[in-house]
């Protein structure tokens, strides 16, 4: 009985392994040159600002013309603005991501709103900012207000949202909605029930970017509700706010004399709070991608 001798396993040439380990080369070194420009800006921040930050300097007022004192009201406005923007986006973004991916049929118009909508998230911030300016402050009459910035932010952050949450709901497998509807479910049973928990990481990766960007911009709400000096709280919706995005530019362009000290520490707070929102956001989006069931 003649038996086939068995044939070697060839891993690979040695042209082949060099190809490859050039490639890994090539992928660290570019993968060194993104990430140490950023960690030695962000550690160049840190040695700058760490001696100016104190409990002082976190929650007391502006004094001497912004030149001494806290930056209570810059904090409490960015967190106001913040919040406004969540309130008035997130549910008009997931919304209209459940209708464009679950409900609206595949047609020229549907492609057409899609094309419309990564448009919109590459257009200047400066742009949202005049459209809000003449909207809301001047047309509807807000006034240069928390409600006005709220507004201009949440129509900057739609595009975001509404694009990252319809590539998140289709990304749920079909099977799911089949077994769904199979069992008796309606349309919205599925979406609600089955779908949309499903899909809860990716829509939040959408709504974290929108409003981390929010929270950094400084063209929209320099129109609309950013105050150059207001060493008070805001008491409602429609008063003006300071704004620690507009307060580093204000305090690094516009006010003589201001020690550096107080630039670096006012930019290591608005850095601390959007990688506080991104490490809260991580956290339920790990959590949520746990109880995921694909």
């Amino acid at each position: 009985m003649n038996l086939a001798k068995p044939r070697k396993l060839v891993v690979g040439t040695k042209a082949n392994l060099r190809s490859e380990r050039l490639g890994f080369a090539a992928l660290t070194l570019v993968t060194l040159l993104t990430v140490a420009p950023i960690v030695l800006i962000v550690g160049y921040i840190l040695v700058k600002g760490l001696p100016a930050i104190s409990w002082e300097f976190l929650t007391g007022f502006p004094k001497n013309g912004m030149r001494s004192g806290g930056i209570l009201p810059a904090i409490i406005g960015t967190l106001y603005l913040t919040l406004g923007t969540a309130v008035f986006s997130i549910p008009l973004g997931v919304a209209a991501a459940i209708y464009i991916a679950e409900y609206a049929p595949d047609n020229r118009w549907t492609r057409l709103i899609r094309i419309a909508i990564i448009n919109l998230a590459g257009i200047p911030s400066v742009v949202y900012g005049l459209f809000g300016f003449g909207l809301f402050v001047i047309f509807l009459r807000f006034g240069t207000s928390i409600l006005a910035a709220s507004l201009t932010l949440a129509i900057m952050t739609l595009p975001v949202i509404i694009s990252t949450a319809e590539e998140a709901l289709r990304a749920v497998p079909s099977s799911f909605r089949v077994v769904s509807v199979s069992l008796g479910g309606t349309r919205w049973q599925t979406v609600w029930r089955v779908v949309l928990p499903q899909a809860v990481p990716g829509i939040l990766t959408g709504v974290i970017l929108g409003l981390e960007r929010a929270a950094g911009e400084t063209a929209p709400i320099l129109f609309t509700g950013a105050a150059f000096f207001l060493p008070r709280l805001p008491n409602s919706p429609f008063d003006a706010t300071m704004a620690l995005p507009y307060h580093i530019f204000v305090i690094s362009t516009q006010v003589p004399g201001m020690p550096l000290q107080i630039q670096y520490g006012t930019v290591l707070v608005l850095l601390a709070f959007v990688l506080g929102m991104n490490l809260i956001a991580s956290v339920i989006r790990s959590r949520a991608r746990a109880r995921r069931q694909w």
